[in-house]
C-alpha cells in the first residue's frame, strides 16, 4: 500500500511503500475512494494547537507518534475482514468513524467514544486516510453509504458530524425560532448552513472576512453574509439575526471571534464553540453569571450521531459541500493549499485526477 506520512513536524509529507495490512479479529481492510482534507490536520502536521499568550499544546505531549499518515474523513470500499467482523461486507462501502475510543472505559460504555481520554482517533493516534487503504479497527466503525459517492460522504466523519453535533447543542427551540450566526464559510461552515437548512432551523447569519466565500454560503442557504471588517458589523448581526443574537456557532475559534461572539450574545445565548485556530480570552466571571450565557465547546460526535447524520443526509437528499478532488500524490499540495486560505469548500483526496464536485 502507498501513504503520504508525516515524517517531521512542519516538513512536506512522505511518500511510503509498505505491505498492505491483513485484518485480524474485528479489524477490516478498507480500500480508500476519498479522503478529506481537515484543519485539525493542518494542526497535527504542525504537531501544536496555539493555546494564546505564547502557549503551545504539544501533539507529541499528548501520545502522537511519527511517522503518521494524516486523514480521518475517510470513505471506501471494504475489501478483507478479520474472521471476527461482523455487521459488513466485502464489496459494500462505507464512511469510517475515525473517533475511537478505548472501548473500555466508562465514557466508552455510554457511546462517546470521541470523549475517551485515552482516545485512539485514525490520523491522530494511528494511521488515517492519505493512503489507498487503511486497517479499521472493528467492523462497528463502518456506517454503510450505499451508492453516495465517496467524495460526498467522507465529510460526514467530521466536518459534518462536528457540525451535527454543535447544532445539536442549540436548544430546539431556539433553534426553530431565532436565526443562528456562524463564524466562518469554510468547509465547516457550509456544511453547518447546509445541515441547519435541512434539520429546519430559522435561518443563519454567516460573519465571513474573505468575499470570495460569500458566494458559497449564499449559494448553500444562508440569509445573509457579513463582512467582520465593517466597522458596525455587530449591528449589523444583531439586526440580520431580529434583533438579539440567541445561538452562534462558532467555526473559527480565535481569541477575536469567539470574544465578538461572547460580547454579542442577547441574556440567555448560547456560543458553541467548533473551531481550533487558537487564541485566549478573558471573561469576567460576575458577568458570564448575571447574563446567563453558555459558552460550550464541542469535539466531533459521537458513532450514533454519524449514523443519524448518514440517515438525515439520504432522506433529505442533502446537497454537497462544494468539493474540488486531487489525487492522493497531491495531498501535501493539499495541505498547503488549505493552510494559504485557497480552497472554498472541501479538498478531497482520491484515486482519480483532479476535478471540481
Amino acid at each position: 500500500m502507498i501513504s503520504y506520512d508525516v515524517t517531521g513536524f512542519g516538513e512536506p509529507l512522505v511518500r511510503s511503500e509498505r505491505p498492505t495490512p491483513v485484518p485480524t479479529g474485528d479489524q477490516v481492510l478498507v480500500r480508500i475512494e476519498a479522503a478529506g482534507v481537515c484543519h485539525s490536520d493542518l494542526h497535527i502536521w504542525h504537531g501544536e494547537y496555539d493555546l494564546g499568550n505564547g502557549k503551545k499544546l504539544s501533539m507529541a505531549d499528548r501520545g502522537m507518534k511519527l511517522p503518521l499518515t494524516l486523514g480521518h474523513e475517510i470513505a471506501g470500499e471494504v475489501v478483507a475482514m478479520g474472521p471476527d467482523a461482523k455487521g459488513v461486507e466485502i464489496g459494500k462501502r462505507y464512511v469510517v468513524f475515525p473517533w475511537h475510543g478505548c472501548g473500555e472505559c466508562k465514557v466508552c460504555k455510554r457511546g462517546d467514544e470521541n470523549l475517551c481520554l485515552a482516545g485512539k482517533s485514525m490520523g491522530v493516534y494511528q494511521n488515517g486516510g492519505y493512503a489507498d487503504h487503511v486497517l479499521v479497527n472493528h467492523a462497528y466503525y463502518l456506517v454503510d453509504i450505499g451508492d453516495m459517492p465517496a467524495e460526498r460522504a467522507a465529510p460526514y466523519a467530521c466536518s459534518g458530524l462536528t457540525t451535527y453535533s454543535a447544532i445539536k447543542k442549540i436548544d430546539p427551540q431556539v433553534f426553530k425560532d431565532e436565526k443562528i450566526v456562524l463564524f466562518g464559510a469554510g468547509g465547516l461552515g457550509l456544511m453547518a448552513i447546509l445541515l441547519m437548512k435541512a434539520m429546519g432551523g430559522a435561518g443563519v447569519v454567516v460573519i465571513e472576512p474573505d468575499a470570495s466565500k460569500h458566494a458559497a454560503a449564499l449559494n448553500a442557504g444562508a440569509d445573509v453574509v457579513i463582512d467582520p471588517k465593517s466597522p458596525d458589523f455587530i449591528a449589523q448581526v444583531k439586526q440580520a439575526a431580529g434583533g438579539a443574537v440567541w445561538a452562534i456557532i462558532d467555526c473559527v475559534g480565535s481569541s477575536q471571534t469567539v470574544q465578538q461572539g461572547i460580547d454579542m450574545l442577547t441574556k440567555g445565548g448560547h456560543l458553541v464553540q467548533i473551531g481550533l485556530f487558537g487564541g485566549h480570552v478573558d471573561l469576567p466571571t460576575p458577568t458570564h453569571a448575571i447574563r446567563a450565557i453558555t459558552y460550550q465547546g464541542t469535539y466531533v460526535g459521537n458513532l450514533g450521531d454519524l449514523r443519524e447524520l448518514i440517515a438525515l443526509v439520504r432522506d433529505k437528499n442533502l446537497s454537497p459541500v462544494p468539493t474540488t478532488c486531487m489525487h492522493f500524490s497531491k495531498a501535501f499540495s493539499a495541505l498547503v493549499a488549505l493552510e494559504q486560505g485557497k480552497a472554498v469548500g472541501r479538498l478531497m483526496l482520491t484515486p482519480h485526477e483532479e476535478a471540481v464536485a
